[in-house]
């Protein structure tokens, strides 16, 4: 149980959480998540610092292009790092590539220019600006990034990544009993109100398992008793 600020977002968590579990020497050979605790650069870092495999579905591009549905998105680009260019779907190469830091992390932005993306007969469909920037990812975060998409669309995959249905389980019962809404006032006694629900939601699976006790069963509302009771 990890309980932070509300303005804490999921994928700052990542990395805590595994130097939590290794420095228990409980750190998971593989670990299933939701997109929102992932990244290229988790991916990364999990494996080389714990060799911990991490397993789901990277988030969507954002870029206006690739939410619409139409133009040309960051995957319809070809990034060459060994000539640090980038190629646009209409064949135009971009004329600079810039490493630079993207709040803290590295990234390069590759510019094209506008002689080229001005009279380009796809412009529309590619930017509103006067020519277009595109940011890339490091080498190796682009590899690893391709290859965790590539085992995204991989036979089986779906099959594998059920195995979070638990997870998502857990943490539905949790927010069910409370999870979400904070009792008290500050992180400590906040804290201590999650690790009591934790402790006590362990107990609750316990003896469903140990009585075969669906999880699953239909709360009823206080109207529908109510009925119930009326009927009887």
């Amino acid at each position: 149980m990890a309980t932070t600020d509300a303005t804490v977002t999921d994928n700052q968590m990542t990395e805590p959480v595994h130097d939590a579990l290794a420095a228990r020497n409980l750190a998971p050979g593989r670990h299933y998540l939701d997109s929102g605790y992932l990244s290229a650069a988790l991916v990364v870092s999990a494996l080389t610092t714990w060799g911990i495999a991490l397993t789901g579905p990277l988030l969507a591009d954002t870029s206006a292009q690739a939410r619409a549905g139409n133009g040309y998105a960051r995957a319809d680009f070809t990034a060459d790092y060994d000539h640090k260019t980038v190629t646009c779907p209409q064949g135009r190469t971009s004329a600079s590539w810039t490493p630079c830091a993207q709040r803290g992390k590295d990234a390069i932005v590759a510019t094209f220019s506008a002689s080229d993306c001005g009279p380009c007969p796809a412009r529309s469909l590619c930017t509103t600006g006067k020519r277009r920037q595109l940011t890339v990812l490091p080498r190796d975060l682009a590899e690893a990034q391709a290859a965790a998409r590539a085992a995204e669309q991989a036979t089986g995959f779906q099959a594998d990544y059920a195995r979070r249905a638990g997870v998502e389980g857990t943490m539905h019962q949790a927010a069910s009993h409370g999870a979400r809404r904070a009792r008290y006032r500050g992180l400590p006694k906040t804290r201590l109100d999650h690790v009591y629900m934790a402790t006590a939601l362990n107990l609750l699976r316990l003896e469903a398992f140990w009585t075969g006790t669906p999880l699953d069963r239909q709360r009823t509302s206080h109207l529908a008793r109510l009925e119930l009771s009326l009927a009887a």
